[in-house]
């Protein structure tokens, strides 16, 4: 049976669009998925939301 992972919402902040930003988001998640966090990003009309979660 797979093990699922439980992710547990840190912080949230709404930014300005900005078309970039998806890279940032792919360099923390790469960089310190050591450390149990993931970071996502999504976008709802005129601003993006930025999320950490610590698995």
């Amino acid at each position: 049976m797979e093990k699922q992972e439980k992710l547990e919402l840190l912080a949230t902040l709404k930014i300005s669009p900005y078309d970039e930003f998806y890279r940032v988001v792919d360099f923390l998640n790469r960089n310190l998925k050591s450390y149990n966090l993931m970071f996502g990003v999504t976008k709802k009309d005129d601003e993006m939301v930025f999320s950490i979660y610590e698995t």
